[in-house]
């Protein structure tokens, strides 16, 4: 059986399931992107209605990413709702900002889902997605030892696809499991094992790379051979549950 080396630990595994956001791909450059436009259009609606527009600050608490003084992302919660929730939760809770403010239910979920619309057209226009370091060659590595791979993502799977695509990774994953595919998302453990099912793998045999702690906790949850987290200095002490913590992808390889 393979084996993989981690942050000095070795594990056996027949086949690998990722994590995207974090874990293959820079989570600030792709969600801090879309989370500044989603702030300034769902910002412009409330001011059409004489209402006061959203701050970054204020959005960076409700979703859990935060932002330096000119306006960038710099680092995101990997416990909170931009990292572990689904898009109908983050739309919930930008939604009921617009409620606060004075919005009907209805009219802020229609600003909302406009700011997602708007959001998502930038995202695509300028295709913010960045590899993480040794991200490429160990997919590379995997895919050469016939190992096979796939992610399972809180993200809508035809976004996931479709960011994974823009660096050409699409094409190592035998498997894209988004969380509007199961009934459970992250912490449970639905998408590893429709993985699983999908590719005919043994999940006690798998290993599961992530970045947060429902990574991991869904990783335990499934059955799985092992939970490997990916995380450099005090933000590993945010994956109480791996396994073992590497500093990314980098510290992993395969052993001959």
């Amino acid at each position: 059986m393979p084996q993989i080396l981690a942050a000095g630990r070795v594990f056996e595994a027949e086949a690998i399931l990722f994590d995207k956001d974090g874990t293959l791909l820079d989570f600030v450059h792709t969600w801090g992107a879309w989370a500044r436009h989603m702030k300034q259009h769902f910002s412009d609606k409330l001011e059409e209605r004489g209402l006061e527009p959203l701050s970054l600050e204020e959005l960076g608490k409700e979703w859990g990413i935060s932002f330096s003084p000119d306006g960038k992302a710099e680092s995101y919660d990997r416990s909170g709702p931009l990292s572990m929730g689904t898009l109908h939760e983050l739309l919930a809770l930008l939604s009921a900002c617009g409620y606060r403010r004075g919005l009907s239910w209805a009219d802020a979920r229609v600003a909302v889902h406009e700011s997602w619309q708007h959001a998502d057209r930038e995202l695509d226009r300028e295709r913010a997605a960045l590899a993480l370091p040794g991200v490429t060659e160990l997919l590379d590595a995997c895919r050469a030892a016939g190992i096979p791979m796939a992610v399972v993502t809180a993200d809508e799977t035809i976004a996931a696809v479709k960011h994974l695509s823009w660096l050409g990774l699409d094409g190592h994953f035998g498997e894209i499991i988004g969380t509007d595919l199961v009934e459970r998302g992250k912490p449970y453990p639905d998408m590893a094992e429709l993985a699983c099912r999908r590719m005919g793998l043994d999940i006690s045999k798998v290993v599961i790379i992530g970045d947060s702690n429902g990574d991991m906790l869904m990783a335990k949850a499934a059955g799985a051979a092992a939970a490997i987290g990916l995380a450099a200095g005090e933000a590993a002490l945010q994956l109480p549950d791996a396994d073992v913590v590497a500093a990314s992808c980098e510290d992993i390889r395969l052993l001959p």
